[in-house]
């Protein structure tokens, strides 16, 4: 109950999931003490390329839950329910929807992943963009995962480490299945205690009401057929500090 907000509005998705229109107010964000009674603030333009004369109809209708037509109203946002069967898939009650504390490292042994990763650092970066090809892997019990990823850092490799993360998963032990979703993630000290995947905790306000943080992803890409992806841009007006951009692709 106190992960799920009241909503107007609930549409099924093909793949099960549920679909709760949430008033933008009302999201898990503004329980943080510090956005408490607050509203989301009008968005920043988006940065302007040649690489964004996209449809935004086309751009945001990739979800099998949206696939019937059936949108969440203008100020609401799409929530994907969470179920009592998706907490007691969890190791802890305490650490459900939160990455499990692993050293970052760069290499392709560390703690039994294989990945592959590009990145660039730099301090005169204001954002970042990628297009990542959608895949529905199979992955062979519950606790492996299969991911592709953008990946923000600031700070060092140590505990002040901070992270934006955005891309697609297969994770049954999150979501009970082996659907590719669109995730996102953030921690601001190296995953000890801040931060969870998609809106599982306070912290990531969402202002798009037709895309659901979570849900599945439709059509996949096919070996010797069609080749699906999606455009993922992370952006900020002003940058602080040092950053490191990262596309991951783990299996």
């Amino acid at each position: 109950m106190k992960i799920n907000k009241p909503s107007i509005k609930t549409i099924k998705s093909p793949d099960g999931d549920l679909i709760d229109c949430v008033l933008s107010h009302q999201q898990p964000a503004f329980d943080h003490p510090q956005l408490k009674g607050q509203k989301p603030l009008e968005l920043a333009e988006r940065p302007r390329s040649s690489g964004h004369n996209i449809n935004s109809m086309e751009f945001e209708n990739f979800q099998l839950w949206s696939m019937s037509g059936e949108t969440c109203p203008e100020g609401t946002i799409p929530v994907r329910r969470t179920k009592e069967q998706d907490i007691l898939r969890a190791s802890s009650i305490r650490r459900f929807g939160r990455k499990i504390k692993r050293p970052v490292r760069r290499d392709t042994t560390s703690n039994g992943h294989e990945h592959a990763v590009g990145y660039v650092t730099g301090d005169q970066y204001y954002g970042a963009k990628a297009s990542i090809n959608v895949w529905a892997p199979k992955v062979t019990n519950q606790y492996e995962f299969s991911l592709s990823q953008m990946w923000v850092i600031s700070g060092s490799f140590g505990d002040d480490l901070n992270t934006i993360e955005a891309g697609w998963q297969v994770s049954p032990e999150l979501y009970g299945d082996n659907y590719p979703r669109f995730f996102t993630y953030w921690t601001s000290d190296a995953y000890q205690a801040t931060g969870c995947y998609n809106l599982l905790c306070s912290g990531f306000v969402q202002t798009n009401n037709r895309i659901a943080i979570g849900a599945a992803i439709s059509p996949t890409s096919s070996y010797n057929g069609g080749q699906y992806d999606i455009s993922i841009m992370i952006w900020k007006v002003f940058f602080e500090k040092k950053i490191d951009v990262e596309i991951s692709s783990w299996v």
